[in-house]
């Protein structure tokens, strides 16, 4: 299999041509918002420029934008595996999704029922469950997290499992340090007590290919932004449950799927963009569907962003920062290229922002995953979180080591 041409892949991206005091700027800020192609920002322009209406009218410019958001649906359903287009739902980011879901689920809960969440998540996978389960009075239980290698302890998931369980919550990937959890055990052993499942794949998206039938579980959420696209949020779920259950929605907006999980008017050029996202890394790879496509195009981006994970772990191994999370990919545990570090001396912001006059764009902070950082003794500082995505460099990854290297050490 060929691997990815970084070259032409950087020459689509307008922000390579940002400098910093005179150096090129290297984005190691991917897990806060990836940088997006030429092709993106020509779908989001030629909506706005040729296609803005409303949706459902008998002119143009609507039944246009019609096509657009049926096509991007079509497009959102082959990114996540789904057999049904009608299964996608857009929505402000995955944050506004989630919540709008807790609420409807929180009106099939009742007081001794439980739900699960892990101290390894994004608050967005966290806070809309817990505010659900205490409207409905059920109770909620926690998975903790090994601090040592920043993976849930499964052993305490089995205990926490029974027959009160109705929900669980499980980010795919950390977006704090990478972890890859293992969602699909986690999944059937949710279902085998009768719980429903839903899956934080935001920080999943951009590295490898999502597949909602492998998983098996009930509801998954990603955002465009985060997969070079605009800031639109994607759900997708069981057509039954997306059916059966009740969102709040005005009294004029669809009673159908997708259309009553979808309040208010969507943003539709952000929507045209995210299919557009989609489509470019389709392009990254080949076959003769967008889904075949998709697979090659996610092997070439795993194996990149392998390379550099080897190398910026290894060039760590020497320099006095604290790793938190896994060195390397083991066979019992799995990570994606999302590093978080910190120093004895020197705050995650004050080491960002010395980078940054580099050209080196890192993120300090908890990065919203509160729960870990809590846990973990990290707040209010968090960690300086570096993210690899397909479009950096080896050369990249040198200039930041060397760069670490020149802060951290005395």
């Amino acid at each position: 299999m060929s691997a990815l041409d970084v070259t032409k892949i950087r020459g689509q991206f307008p922000a390579f041509r940002r400098q910093e005091r005179g150096c090129p700027v290297a984005y190691f800020d991917g897990p806060a918002g990836s940088q997006v192609p030429e092709s993106v920002i020509e779908a989001v322009s030629n909506y706005l420029a040729n296609t803005n209406a409303n949706c459902g009218a008998p002119i143009g410019t609507s039944r246009d934008s019609d096509a657009i958001l049926s096509q991007a649906r079509q497009t959102l359903a082959d990114f996540l595996g789904a057999s049904d287009p009608l299964e996608i739902v857009f929505g402000a980011n995955m944050t506004t999704c989630a919540f709008s879901l807790s609420r409807a689920l929180a009106r099939t809960w009742k007081p001794g029922d439980e739900i699960i969440v892990t101290q390894l998540d994004h608050d967005a996978n966290v806070t809309p469950w817990v505010r659900a389960a205490e409207s409905a009075g059920a109770t909620v239980r926690h998975v903790p997290v090994d601090l040592a290698t920043c993976t849930l302890d499964m052993a305490v998931y089995d205990e926490l499992l029974s027959e009160r369980t109705r929900f669980i919550a499980v980010g795919y990937a950390s977006n704090a340090v990478g972890t890859v959890n293992p969602v699909r055990e986690m999944i059937s052993k949710g279902h085998a007590v009768g719980a429903l499942t839903f899956v934080d794949a935001v920080h999943m998206a951009p590295h490898r290919l999502i597949d909602v039938a492998h998983l098996d579980c009930d509801f998954l959420a990603c955002s465009a932004y985060k997969f070079f696209g605009p800031h639109v949020g994607v759900l997708w779920g069981r057509y039954q449950l997306l059916d059966e259950l009740r969102p709040d929605k005005l009294r004029p907006a669809p009673e159908s799927v997708p259309g009553k999980w979808m309040t208010g008017t969507q943003h539709h050029e952000g929507i045209a963009g995210a299919s557009a996202a989609v489509d470019y890394i389709a392009s990254l790879g080949d076959g003769e569907s967008r889904r075949e496509r998709l697979r090659v195009a996610f092997e070439r981006i795993e194996r990149h962003e392998e390379e550099l994970l080897r190398q910026l772990l290894e060039g760590l191994k020497s320099l006095p920062y604290r790793l938190w999370g896994l060195s390397t990919r083991r066979d019992d545990a799995d990570r994606v290229p999302t590093v978080s570090l910190t120093h004895e001396h020197i705050a995650p912001q004050e080491l960002a922002r010395q980078l940054a006059q580099a050209g080196l764009y890192c993120w300090p902070g908890n990065h919203y995953a509160y729960p870990f950082t809590t846990v973990a003794g990290l707040e209010p500082l968090g960690t300086l979180r570096i993210g690899l995505l397909h479009y950096n460099t080896s050369e990249e990854v040198a200039r930041l080591l060397e760069e670490l290297a020149r802060l951290g050490t005395p």
